[in-house]
């Protein structure tokens, strides 16, 4: 089960460059603006609250352009991912913006490991979940890394949006991809990325997996921590359905025909125990 991790920090490893160069991830915004918060971020704002002082880890960073955003609101924030070019493209984004942020390179479920201490705010973003095999063994690393009263938040694309057919043109949402989680993984091989660029690469596969929402639900309460939300989203913030959805502000993207019949993000909120 190591051979995954090797195949996806192959990918991230590549287009990490790509990425961080992409005008989609508005590094220079970070750079220019001292107020500037992704458009992730900015999304997340009613649900996040304030979180000023709170000591916060950003489990599968990436480049960190949330991270500095969650920093930007007053978060001592710590990034962690497992791919050493994306955390090195994270540290010049966060100098550039004069943000105080250290980077950790680890996979996820190590974090216990590598992170000293607990947290307050333990923040997952979009598109995180789908590169990790067992969904319990990562609510359990979550509840690991959580002070008493310490909170998960997690925003990602909906389990039924990552089981639809992607190539479908006829206008039919049409699930033909596992939406329960599966032993093993979804192999694909996909030539580009989700930013715009004018790179070629030459890791194109990874390894991935889904994970209903139920599951999800249930991994998090099992590893103790208690559920104080859940909200399913109209939008999601990339294209992930091409020709089939628009953009509405924001950053976000949503189905043209009848939004309604799909679920497209959702955030999760939970707490562990304590004061």
């Amino acid at each position: 089960m190591t051979e995954y991790l090797d195949v996806n920090r192959a990918n991230w490893d590549e287009r990490a460059p790509a990425h961080a160069a992409s005008p989609d991830y508005h590094v220079e915004d970070f750079a220019n603006d001292p107020a500037y918060l992704s458009e992730v971020v900015r999304f997340d704002l009613p649900r996040l609250g304030d979180i000023a002082g709170l000591r916060g880890v950003h489990l599968q960073c990436h480049i960190g352009t949330d991270t500095v955003s969650l920093s930007r609101l007053g978060a001592t924030m710590t990034g962690l991912d497992f791919s050493g070019a994306s955390l090195e493209q994270a540290r010049i984004i966060a100098e550039r913006a004069k943000a105080s942020i250290p980077y950790v390179q680890s996979d996820v479920y190590a974090a216990r490991d590598v992170l000293d201490g607990e947290f307050d705010l333990v923040y997952t973003g979009i598109g995180a979940l789908g590169w990790l095999p067992d969904i319990r063994r990562w609510a359990r690393t979550v509840a690991s890394l959580l002070a008493p009263g310490g909170r998960l938040f997690i925003r990602e694309g909906h389990p039924v949006l990552w089981s639809l057919d992607y190539y479908r043109t006829d206008g039919v949402l049409a699930i033909s991809e596992p939406y329960f989680e599966q032993a093993e993984p979804q192999i694909y091989d996909e030539a580009g990325t989700y930013v715009a660029t004018e790179s070629e690469f030459q890791h194109t596969t990874t390894h991935e997996w889904n994970h209903g929402l139920g599951e999800i639900v249930t991994a998090v309460l099992d590893a103790g921590l208690v559920v104080t939300g859940l909200e399913e989203h109209q939008s999601v913030p990339w294209d992930a359905l091409p020709g089939r959805m628009h953009p509405i502000g924001g950053g976000e993207n949503q189905l043209i025909e009848k939004p309604e019949r799909l679920p497209h993000s959702y955030t999760l909120q939970a707490r562990r125990l304590g004061n």
